[in-house]
């Protein structure tokens, strides 16, 4: 880990934490509670899915749909209006409707080979933007004068690593760079996590083989896609719990989700993550 002790940490000049975890869990509370404190910078990667490598896909998906609407289609012919998304830090649903649900066409559902192919897009595009880090790193140094820098993964971080490998590129550029901290929430967490996805659904990026299974388990052309899209979220959380947890024993820190909902200040964020390195270095 780049900071050895709670001291260093607590001493660094240039404090750099990844936070990573199941959405809803408060990596962006954490992560806006630093920005606000005015000497963080904040480096959201689903924006940067959203805007830097999904964007003209999202776009792209937005204009076939206004194309068939005649009126719209002759505007867009001539270049008369403009059509794009406005992917915020707070509003990520430009990104999640463009990834959609597979299912029944008639409940606005997407063919299960077009869902994957979006799926593969986002885990392209989930990989790249975390290999993009360091860059951000110093570009908050450079243009910002930022030292202080935060990186708020996506909750699907988990499903585009191998947390066993020594060599992952991407965990291997996140830790080289920055403090992994895993915010990790109990079976308590998971009726409510659900509940919120149902509600607001986030982008949600799933490993080929897991996505593949749930599919032939309890797919089909006919399948409501809102309930196996609420149902595989379900799973997931049960299926990343592990592959968060060796992410963390072999990568970085863990804090727990309740201590994070107490949080209230840039002080509370460096004082949980300076007991967790604690805690962590107790261990071994």
């Amino acid at each position: 880990m780049i900071y050895d002790s709670p001291q260093a940490w607590r001493q660094a000049p240039d404090k750099r934490i990844t936070f990573f975890g199941m959405s809803g869990l408060g990596k962006t509370h954490l992560s806006q509670i630093l920005r606000g404190n005015g000497d963080w910078f904040h480096y959201s990667i689903d924006y940067r899915i959203g805007t830097a490598y999904m964007g003209e896909h999202i776009n792209d998906n937005l204009k076939r749909h206004a194309m068939r609407e005649p009126f719209l289609a002759k505007l867009l012919r001539t270049d008369s209006i403009y059509i794009g998304s406005n992917i915020t830090f707070g509003n990520l649903s430009p990104l999640a409707t463009f990834l959609g649900q597979p299912g029944d066409p008639a409940r606005g559902g997407l063919p299960f080979d077009e869902y994957a192919r979006r799926q593969e897009l986002h885990h392209r595009a989930e990989v790249n933007a975390l290999l993009d880090t360091p860059f951000f790193i110093e570009r908050a140094r450079d243009i910002y004068g930022y030292d202080n820098f935060v990186c708020d993964t996506g909750g699907s971080i988990c499903e585009v690593i191998d947390p066993e490998d020594p060599e992952d590129p991407v965990m291997a550029t996140l830790a080289a760079n920055s403090l992994p901290v895993w915010i990790e929430g109990t079976p308590d967490h998971v009726e409510t996590l659900v509940a919120r996805f149902a509600h607001d659904p986030k982008p949600m990026c799933y490993r080929p083989e897991f996505l593949n299974e749930k599919w032939a388990r309890h797919g089909g052309e006919d399948v409501d896609p809102n309930e196996f899209a609420i149902a595989t979220y379900r799973d997931a959380i049960m299926a990343r719990h592990p592959r968060y947890a060796a992410m963390a024993r072999n990568w970085g820190v863990t804090v727990a989700a309740a201590d994070v909902a107490t949080t209230r200040d840039a002080s509370d964020v460096t004082a949980l993550v300076a007991e967790a390195i604690g805690k962590r270095r107790g261990r071994t």
